[in-house]
């Protein structure tokens, strides 16, 4: 690829080798991120995709708010793939009802009692800010990453992280 005699080519390709260090360095920990939300691997994969693809359509990867804005991004993501999943259920169990079958298949009696499919769900009800500052400490990231990600001051992230596992608490129970 040559270069025109505006230099445009240069530029491009500094933004993609920017785009792909960028990749390189973030990927795990936004793959990481989805995947304690969605705790699917190959499904937290997807959603790391579709973040890096989504930032690379509007930002720059030479940006200093990039790795901040991929795992804000990356809980939100996860997050409302819950919603949707959860949205679903609901639609197939209301057409399952009109159908007429009474039946309760005991394998899925057994994954709703379980304690992470319920950590999921009430994670999805909670709003976005709460439920993300849980996601993103519980994914690693420290108070000052959790703060950057979110746009907060990293004084708050204490008062935000226990508000938010107190409300966990009463959608769990």
């Amino acid at each position: 690829m040559a270069s025109d005699r505006a230099g445009h080519v240069p530029a491009v390709k500094s933004e993609q080798g920017a785009f792909e260090a960028l990749f390189k360095s973030e990927y795990a920990r936004v793959a990481g991120i989805a995947n304690r939300v969605l705790s699917d691997p190959q499904e937290a994969e997807d959603v790391a995709q579709e973040v890096f693809m989504d930032f690379h359509r509007l930002h720059s990867a030479g940006s200093p708010y990039a790795a901040s804005w991929l795992y804000r991004a990356a809980a939100h993501t996860a997050l409302n793939r819950i919603r949707g999943r959860r949205r679903r259920q609901r639609r197939e169990l209301a057409n399952a009802a009109h159908e007429g079958s009474k039946a309760v298949d005991p394998q899925q009696v057994v994954e709703v009692n379980e304690d992470r499919r319920r950590v999921r769900e009430a994670l999805a009800r909670l709003p976005q800010k709460p439920a993300a500052v849980l996601v993103l400490r519980a994914s690693g990231l420290s108070y000052a990453e959790v703060a950057q990600a979110l746009g907060v001051g990293t004084g708050q992230i204490g008062t935000l992280l226990r508000r938010a596992e107190a409300a966990l608490r009463k959608e769990v129970i």
